[in-house]
This record gives C-alpha cells, sequence and structure tokens, in this order.
C-alpha cells in the first residue's frame, strides 16, 4: 500500500510538471516574469542555507564563537576572490572543522 502512494503522488507531481512544460510557450511568459523567474534558484538556495548557519540551539547565533558562521564567512571569502565552488567548499569545510577543534564546538 505505501508504495502505491508514492508512485501515485509521483505520477501526479510528473503529470503537474510536464503540464506546465507541455502547455506553456517561453515567449508566452511576459517578460517582467521572466525577470523574476531569474531569482527563484538563489532565494530557494539561500532559504536552505542560511538557517543552519545562523541557528545554533533553536536560537540565533551571531556570536564571533559560532564556527558555522566563521566557516561561513570564509567560505564566502574564498568564492568572492577566487570564483572557485570548489575552492569555497574545501575551504568553508577546513575552517569549520578547524573552528570546531579550536572553540570545542
Amino acid at each position: 500500500m505505501p508504495w502505491l502512494i508514492i508512485v501515485s503522488m509521483a505520477a501526479v507531481t510528473f503529470a503537474m510538471r510536464m503540464s506546465f512544460i507541455a502547455t506553456v510557450k517561453p515567449h508566452a511568459i511576459p517578460e517582467a516574469v521572466r525577470g523574476v523567474l531569474a531569482y527563484v534558484a538563489p532565494a530557494v538556495l539561500a532559504a536552505i542555507v542560511v538557517p543552519p548557519i545562523l541557528v545554533r540551539s533553536d536560537v540565533m547565533d551571531l556570536s564571533p564563537d559560532h564556527p558555522r558562521l566563521i566557516a561561513a564567512a570564509v567560505a564566502f571569502a574564498i568564492a568572492r576572490f577566487t570564483k572557485s565552488v570548489v575552492g569555497s567548499i574545501a575551504g568553508g569545510m577546513a575552517t569549520l572543522w578547524l573552528a570546531q577543534w579550536l572553540l570545542g564546538a
């Protein structure tokens, strides 16, 4: 029974998405809407990434001894100056591990 529900929901989701792709022509979407849609992916990424960085123990924590905040700042700086995705991920992870070890978190 659970598999039937999962497969049914997958089919409904696929049908809904495919109907939008198959029926809407790109030139029919107004330019203003297309301009706004360009910001959807960064907004979703920020909504996924920012809360785990800023929240510690169910409270927003901006203190300087927060390892995730330190690592995020370093990763942002690396990404800003080098424009390297792999470098910013590696630098951020190394900074996170080092900050957790030094701060005992």
